[in-house]
């Protein structure tokens, strides 16, 4: 493993759930699917890294989720203690976060300071027997002593032409930018 792997574990489960998909041969991996999110700074006297969760529904269908794709939570409290909290991400939570054993491979991660990050979803196994139709990619924010938030974007799979869509957040989540490209 290189010395940038190492300082970042979830680069390195990226690598190897990328040659796992690649072996298997899909056609699904010639797209490119990112997705920016925002998680601002709060004016509160306590703050906390919120948990984030990152799944995929079929459009117009309230669950259950079709593929979970991201997971961030606290990962280093002693006896796996931060699972504890995972649940008040309420509709990740009824949508299939409840029956995930984490951490997972490949979508397990340590929560995130306040600021924009990228998620790159181009070689993600749970992406690889995706039927065609339309989704959404949902994304929930939850934090200990503060709020939670749901926002959607929509995504037709497979990916034929660039896609690109947009929501803003209120309070947990900022700006999310979801780019889809064959």
């Amino acid at each position: 493993m290189n010395r940038s792997a190492s300082r970042h574990p979830s680069r390195a489960l990226l690598a190897l759930g990328a040659l796992g998909t690649l072996s298997a041969g899909s056609s699904a991996w010639a797209a490119t699917v990112q997705l920016k999110l925002e998680l601002p700074r709060l004016n509160v006297a306590e703050y906390h890294r919120p948990y984030v969760a990152v799944w995929v529904e079929k459009a117009g269908e309230s669950g259950p989720a079709v593929a979970q794709l991201a997971i961030w939570y606290d990962i280093k409290k002693q006896n796996n203690a931060g699972t504890k909290w995972l649940r008040d991400m309420r509709q990740w939570w009824r949508q299939g976060g409840r029956n995930l054993t984490v951490p997972a491979d490949g979508i397990s991660g340590a929560t995130r300071a306040p600021g924009e990050h990228t998620l790159s979803f181009d070689t993600h196994p749970s992406l690889a027997n995706l039927p065609a139709g339309k989704y959404e990619i949902v994304v929930e924010s939850g934090r200990e002593a503060g709020g939670r938030e749901v926002q959607r974007l929509p995504l037709t799979w497979p990916i034929k032409a660039e896609q690109k869509s947009t929501a803003q957040g209120e309070h947990e989540l900022g700006a999310l930018e979801l780019i889809a490209k064959p």
